[in-house]
């Protein structure tokens, strides 16, 4: 059976810069941002690394959202639909990382599935 472990979070945030400000003060994490991406990422420096996420329509304060090991993105979307999940975001590439996909299960959370290039996926 594959591994189910969670690779990566997800934090709203309508300000990343604050946020990430924030969360390495706290915490300790090591903050950078992708320019490419305009996207905020943190590292612990062990364990679950994630990023900030813009809130928006699709995304809201609140809503953490967890991404976990996939091998198949397109076979466990399938089955999570067929279990009365709805599909939030079909298999879509990351550049240079790897793929997602979301789901809302049946009670109303948000899931994520990733599928990351190299060694962070096996």
């Amino acid at each position: 059976m594959p591994k189910r472990n969670i690779l990566y979070v997800e934090i709203p945030t309508t300000d990343s810069k604050q946020s990430g400000e924030f969360y390495g003060k706290l915490f300790g994490w090591h903050i950078t941002k992708d320019e490419k991406m305009d996207y905020t990422m943190w590292d612990p420096h062990e364990g679950i690394t994630g990023g900030f996420t813009t809130a928006g329509q699709d995304t809201q304060i609140g809503e953490v959202l967890l991404y976990i090991n996939s091998e198949d993105i397109d076979a466990d979307l399938k089955q999570a639909a067929a279990l009365g999940a709805s599909i939030i975001k079909k298999k879509t590439e990351i550049p240079d990382t790897g793929w997602y996909g979301i789901f809302k299960d049946p009670t109303g959370n948000n899931i994520g599935l990733l599928t990351l290039l190299g060694p962070a996926g096996q």
